[in-house]
């Protein structure tokens, strides 16, 4: 027992992604090497809540996990902030070696948990700081893609209160720079909450609406007749793409329905049917990708490719993509020859890695 890695293994959080992690976080538990690693629970209730977990694993994923949590802290006060979470699973000398916080959307993959976490000095799994948060930040993780060289569609981006104050000018804009049908979509959100496909411009201003319930800025994005694909990236700083795979979903569109709620409708086709000259591509501007926000760890990154001549253009990337055995970063790896528990302890290693890489010399004078 002294000798296994000690892994803190977060999840909930205050996002709308919060169901997603407990799942992502459930299979992440059951299937960490136990022969290597110990592990400790710690949730973060929708409120904001710290607390440690060491009741049945089954319950993360219903829900239920928190009112036992509750049940047996017994100085709730105390638990209620990260530190105080962290240092109760540290009781009886039981130290942490390393973070897997297994948390999706704003306030989990955005760098805020990240941030907490260098300061504690705590190795974690996955992005930095400023990757993550300009991975989360779809409007600036495209400025970043456009100076690498990548190609992608064409976008606007406007805030909250435009829509009341500007909005004729934002449908101008429209019309002039991309016509329709076009995409809105929060530029700070996941699992595609939030997102519309507007198809004509009496469906504008409820699209924007909607999208401002889930942040200030919002991202208008040209729509590409595309088949969506997707690849999975794995490293530090000489990552490595995954094969790639082809996400057919089951609405008109990968919502959040069709991610979580509709069963198996959706398909995901892993190789996807492409010419492996087209395959190549999507992988190396995958790894260019995560280069070029200084990612570490892992990254998915969603790509359109045009059904008329295989165009490829780069969607987005997520830091902490969708992680239960059967999420698409998890099945790619899969069927590139790196299964569930080995890319799960692939990924603490280079946590571990990386942490001691970013070392720091620090003179006091």
């Amino acid at each position: 027992m002294g000798d296994k890695i000690r892994v803190a293994v977060v999840f909930g959080g205050q996002s709308s992604e919060h169901e997603v992690s407990r799942f992502s976080a459930e299979s992440v538990i059951r299937n960490i090497n136990a022969d290597k690693y110990e592990v400790a629970m710690i949730g973060i209730t929708k409120d904001g809540k710290w607390l440690p977990y060491d009741g049945p694993v089954e319950l993360i994923g219903t829900g239920e996990w928190q009112a036992l949590a509750e049940s047996r802290v017994e100085h709730p006060q105390a638990l209620l902030t990260a530190g105080a979470a962290i240092a109760e699973a540290e009781k009886d000398n039981k130290k942490i070696d390393v973070v897997f916080p297994v948390l999706h959307g704003c306030n989990g993959e955005d760098g805020t948990i990240q941030g907490l976490l260098e300061l504690t000095g705590i190795p974690y799994v996955g992005c930095g700081v400023l990757s993550s948060s300009l991975g989360m930040d779809k409007a600036y993780a495209k400025i970043i893609f456009e100076k690498a060289g990548l190609p992608q569609g064409k976008y606007l981006v406007c805030n909250r209160k435009q829509i009341s104050k500007d909005f004729e000018k934002i449908s101008d804009d429209v019309d002039r720079v991309l016509s329709y049908p076009c995409f809105v979509k929060p530029s700070n959100a996941g699992s595609s909450v939030g997102v519309s496909k507007v198809r004509h411009t009496g469906e504008l201003r409820a699209a924007l609406e909607l999208a401002a319930k889930y942040d200030r800025r919002i991202l208008i994005e040209e729509f590409i007749d595309g088949r969506e694909i997707e690849c999975a990236v794995l490293g530090n700083d000489d990552p490595v793409a995954s094969t790639v795979g082809e996400v057919i979903p089951c609405n008109e569109f990968y919502d959040y329905e069709a991610k979580y709620m509709s069963g198996d409708s959706s398909q995901i086709i892993i190789p996807a049917e492409l010419p492996a000259e087209v395959i190549g591509r999507i992988r190396e501007y995958s790894v260019r990708a995560f280069k070029a926000l200084d990612c570490s760890g892992l990254a998915r990154v969603d790509f359109f490719v045009r059904k008329d001549n295989y165009e490829v253009y780069i969607n987005e990337i997520n830091t902490m993509p969708g992680f239960t055995s059967i999420s698409m970063y998890s099945k790619l790896w899969a069927a590139s020859g790196l299964p569930y528990g080995k890319l799960v302890e692939r990924l603490i290693e280079l946590a571990l890695e990386r942490y001691e890489d970013n070392r720091r010399e620090i003179e006091y004078w």
